[in-house]
């Protein structure tokens, strides 16, 4: 769930708009940061109405890469960037510049969603094991684990039930 829905960010970028405050009064009357109000307006000034909606969109490195030029090129700020190709997270283009100056575009690539796959279990050979080959892959330990824990049974004392 988004913070703030469409409404609320229509009704105070027309409040701003409109004259009835300045950024301060109607960040603090509505307790939202002005750096937000500011990111609303510039979306709300490029795109219109559709500058405040949600947006749920993942980028392809080569996106991220021409933003990143764009912006070097034409030397504007983050928040221009963000308003100018429409991105709603307000410190992606600055993350992505951290990103490519410490990998490279590599680094831009997007990452898989969800969990990783389980390990997979290494594969059995069709032979037997020999005595060596078993004590090396640690074959042995399960089966002396196994007659210590039955040993330690036998041996521990008996407990007499609660009545």
């Amino acid at each position: 769930m988004t913070k703030y829905d469409e409404a609320f960010k229509r009704r105070v970028v027309h409040e701003y708009i409109d004259g009835r405050g300045g950024s301060q009064h109607v960040s603090q009357k509505y307790g939202v940061g002005r750096t937000v109000l500011r990111r609303w307006l510039n979306a709300y000034r490029v795109h219109g109405e559709a500058g405040l909606r949600k947006k749920h969109e993942s980028y392809s490195a080569e996106f991220k890469m021409s933003v990143l030029q764009h912006m070097w090129r034409h030397e504007l700020s983050y928040q221009r960037m963000c308003a100018v190709f429409d991105l709603r997270e307000g410190n992606s283009v600055s993350r992505w510049e951290r990103q490519y100056h410490e990998g490279g575009f590599e680094a831009l690539k997007p990452l898989p969603k969800g969990r990783p796959p389980k390990m997979s279990q290494p594969k059995q050979s069709s032979q037997p094991a020999t005595p060596v080959e078993e004590r090396s892959r640690g074959g042995g330990v399960p089966k002396k684990l196994d007659e210590l824990l039955r040993a330690k049974e036998q041996t521990a004392p008996k407990r007499r039930p609660k009545r």
